[in-house]
C-alpha cells in the first residue's frame, strides 16, 4: 500500500532518509501484485456459487448521507421530518429520491435500495469499522482503530486471496485516498491476518490538496512530484543492497522486500500501468460529466481500472477544502459558528446542497452509472453506495440531521442486482425499520455472495486456521 506508514530501512551513505522511505513505499506498489511461486491457487468447494459479478467499485460516503435527503423522502411527514429539498419521481413508478438527485433518479431502473439497514450504533468510529470490517466478531474483539496485522481481512484482501489475481493491475485499489479522521486510520482497510501480499494499492493523495485541482493524475507514481525519472529509478536498483536477502518489518508483517521491490519496479515501468491511472487520457466532455474535482474524476478512475478487470475499486468520498483542512459535508449537523472551509458553509442544509455534496454526488453517480452501462461493464460489475449510518428524522436548529444509526439506506446496482427493487422498509418517519432489518454484516455478506462466495467460506489466518469471511447473510433476493 502506497503513502501510509514508512518503513523503516537502514541508512547507507549518500542515501537520504526520505530517499529510503520513499523506496520503501514503493516496495508497497507490489503488495497487492502476485509473486511467483506465492500466489495461492483460487479453490473450489462447497462454500462457492456461480458469481453474478466479477469487479466492484465500493462508494463509501463518509460522514453519514441523509437517507430522507436521497433514498427514502417521506413526502408526508411533518415539515420537520421531510427532506429541505422536496421530492422527485424517479424511473421507477412510486419509487421517490430526493429532490438534489435529479439524473440518478432517471437510473432507478438499474438500482437496488436497501431502505432497512441498521447498524446499532451514533458513532463515526464504531460505525465506520462495522460498514468496513468484514466480520461481526472482529468489531466485537477490536476497537476500530489503530490497524494491525492481526485484525480481520477487509473484503478486498478476501477476494483476492479466494479469487487470485484478477489481471495485470492489482486487484483492489483505493482513490482517492484510505478514510481517515485526523490521525485514525480505520480498521476495514488493510489485508490483516491475510498479510502484505493482498494489501491494496492506494492512490494515498496528499489531503492538503483542495479538490479544487482537475488534473487528477496519479502522484504517487511521480514519486511525490520529484524529478524522477524510470531511468532514474532502475538506477536505484542497486538500492537493494540496502537489504538485500535480508527481511525487514512492516507494520509486524514480514515481507521479502527484494520481490516487493521488483514487482513495483515491474509496474512503474509499465505503460499500460500508469496510464491506467491517467483520466487525462479520456475525452473533456466525459471529463466534465463526471465533474472536474476529486469526487468526480475519482468515479472516472474506478471505471477506467474496473475495465481493465481491477476487481474491486473502494472510493472515499470525504471533503477537503481549499485550506486543507477536512470539513465532512456529508455529516451535516451544521452549527451556528462561523467556519473558514467551504467558503464559510456551515448550515446543514446549505452542506448537502454544496456543489461538492449532493450536485456533484448526483453527476458523478449518473455519469457512472450510464458510462458503465454503455461500456457493457453493469451487467457484471457491482456498484454499491453507502455510509456508515444515516441522518436523524428530526431537523436540528442548525438545519441539519444528527447521527442515525437505527434505520437508513443503502443502495446497489450491477453485478446480477435486480434493478428497481426494494429490500426493507422504513416506519413514517424514516426513524426505525419497519420490515426486513438488514444489518451491516448482511451487507458485507451481500457484496460476497455476488463474487460467488458464502458467508460460509473461509481464510486462513496467520496459524492456518480457517476463518469465516462473514457473520451475515446476503439478500439474495437482489438478484436475478
Amino acid at each position: 500500500m502506497l503513502n501510509l506508514m514508512p518503513m523503516h530501512i537502514p541508512q547507507r551513505r549518500g542515501l537520504s532518509r526520505r530517499d529510503a522511505l520513499r523506496l520503501g513505499t514503493l516496495g508497497g506498489l507490489g503488495l497487492g501484485l502476485p509473486s511467483a511461486g506465492l500466489e495461492a491457487a483460487p479453490t473450489v468447494d462447497a462454500t462457492r456459487h456461480p458469481a453474478t459479478a466479477k469487479r466492484c467499485i465500493y462508494i463509501f460516503l463518509c460522514g453519514g448521507p441523509s437517507q430522507l435527503d436521497m433514498w427514502d423522502p417521506k413526502p408526508e411527514a411533518p415539515d420537520h421530518i421531510r427532506g429541505q429539498f422536496g421530492d422527485i419521481a424517479t424511473s421507477v413508478p412510486g419509487t421517490r429520491f430526493g429532490a438534489l438527485l435529479p439524473r440518478v433518479a432517471r437510473h432507478a431502473d438499474k438500482l437496488a435500495l436497501i431502505r432497512s439497514m441498521n447498524v446499532g450504533t451514533q458513532s463515526h468510529d464504531i460505525g465506520i469499522f462495522r460498514t468496513l470490517l468484514a466480520s461481526r466478531l472482529g468489531t466485537q474483539l477490536n476497537k476500530p482503530y489503530p490497524v494491525s496485522p492481526d485484525d480481520h481481512p477487509a473484503i478486498g484482501a478476501i477476494l483476492h486471496r479466494l479469487l487470485g489475481q484478477s489481471g495485470t493491475l492489482p486487484p483492489w485499489v483505493v482513490v482517492p485516498r484510505h478514510f481517515t479522521t485526523g490521525t485514525r486510520f480505520y480498521k476495514g482497510q488493510r489485508a490483516g491476518f491475510l498479510g502484505p501480499r493482498y494489501e491494496p494499492l492506494s492512490l494515498g493523495t496528499e489531503k492538503k490538496e483542495s479538490l479544487e485541482r482537475s488534473a487528477f493524475t496519479l502522484k504517487n507514481l511521480e514519486l511525490h512530484g520529484e524529478q524522477m525519472t524510470i531511468d532514474r529509478l532502475q538506477a536505484r536498483r542497486s538500492l537493494l543492497d540496502l537489504v538485500g536477502p535480508r527481511r525487514v518489518s512492516l507494520e509486524g508483517a514480514v515481507l521479502s522486500y527484494q520481490q516487493q521491490f521488483e514487482k513495483a519496479l515491474e509496474m512503474l515501468t509499465s505503460r499500460a500501468f500508469r496510464e491506467a491511472f491517467d483520466v487525462t487520457r479520456e475525452s473533456l466532455p466525459l471529463r466534465e460529466r463526471y465533474g472536474m474535482n476529486e469526487y468526480g474524476q475519482s468515479f472516472l478512475l474506478a471505471r477506467r481500472l474496473i475495465e481493465r478487470d481491477v476487481r474491486l475499486v473502494n472510493v472515499f468520498w470525504t471533503y477537503f477544502g481549499p485550506d486543507g483542512c477536512q470539513f465532512n459535508l456529508w455529516d451535516n449537523h451544521g452549527t451556528d459558528k462561523k467556519t473558514k472551509v467551504c467558503g464559510g458553509i456551515n448550515r446543514g442544509k446549505d452542506m448537502l446542497s454544496h456543489k461538492y455534496c449532493l450536485p456533484s454526488f448526483d453527476a458523478a453517480f449518473s455519469t457512472l452509472l450510464d458510462d458503465l452501462d454503455e461500456r457493457g461493464l453493469l451487467e457484471d460489475t457491482l456498484v454499491t453506495v453507502v455510509g456508515e449510518f444515516g441522518r436523524t428524522p428530526t431537523i436540528n436548529k442548525n438545519t441539519g440531521r444528527d447521527h442515525w444509526g437505527a434505520c437508513y439506506s443503502s443502495v446497489m446496482a450491477g453485478g446480477g442486482i435486480r434493478g428497481g427493487a426494494i429490500h426493507g422498509a422504513s416506519d413514517a418517519l424514516a426513524a426505525y425499520v419497519k420490515d426486513l432489518p438488514v444489518s451491516v454484516y448482511d451487507y458485507q455478506a451481500t457484496i460476497l455472495h455476488a463474487f460467488g462466495l458464502k458467508p460460509e467460506a473461509a481464510v486462513p489466518d496467520k496459524t492456518g486456521r480457517p476463518v469465516r469471511i462473514s457473520d451475515g447473510q446476503p439478500l439474495s433476493g437482489l438478484f436475478g
